[in-house]
């Protein structure tokens, strides 16, 4: 558990160069902002777009069910604390009128980014920005 890294590991790097190739800037690590100590793998904050790309095992995926075998109650409770909190800033930046896009490291990263893309290219053909909407993949 030690060796993953929390941020900047291989899946958000593939994702963020792509979308960095395609000309798209972006903030990484962005604070949600009413939130203390939570952010987004990154933002377009200009569009208010927040992107999550979430870990199978951190974040509890349905198909790639966590399996722990030592101390298991406390990763259990430990991945349902981290769900409950991605559902909570998932309300919370919908509130705020933010479009949220949270992704699975399981899924193809061109489908990622091309999802990406779209979102981007729609809040910037839009008139009305600041409606919030929800994107799970």
């Amino acid at each position: 558990m030690q060796r993953t890294a929390r941020k900047d590991n291989p899946f958000e790097r593939a994702v963020r160069s792509q979308l960095y190739a395609r000309k798209l800037r972006y903030r990484i690590h962005y604070q949600i902002p009413g939130l203390k100590r939570t952010s987004c793998d990154f933002a377009f904050p200009g569009l208010k777009i927040a992107v999550f790309l979430d870990g199978c095992f951190w974040h509890g995926c349905e198909l790639h069910p966590p399996s722990v075998k030592k101390n298991a109650e406390f990763w259990l409770e430990k991945i349902e604390r981290n769900r409950a909190r991605d559902a909570r800033a998932t309300v919370h930046l919908a509130e705020l009128g933010w479009t949220v896009l949270r992704f699975w490291e399981h899924e193809d990263v061109a489908t990622i980014v091309s999802t990406i893309v779209a979102s981007v290219k729609a809040k910037k053909a839009s008139p009305h920005r600041g409606t919030g909407t929800l994107q799970n993949m």
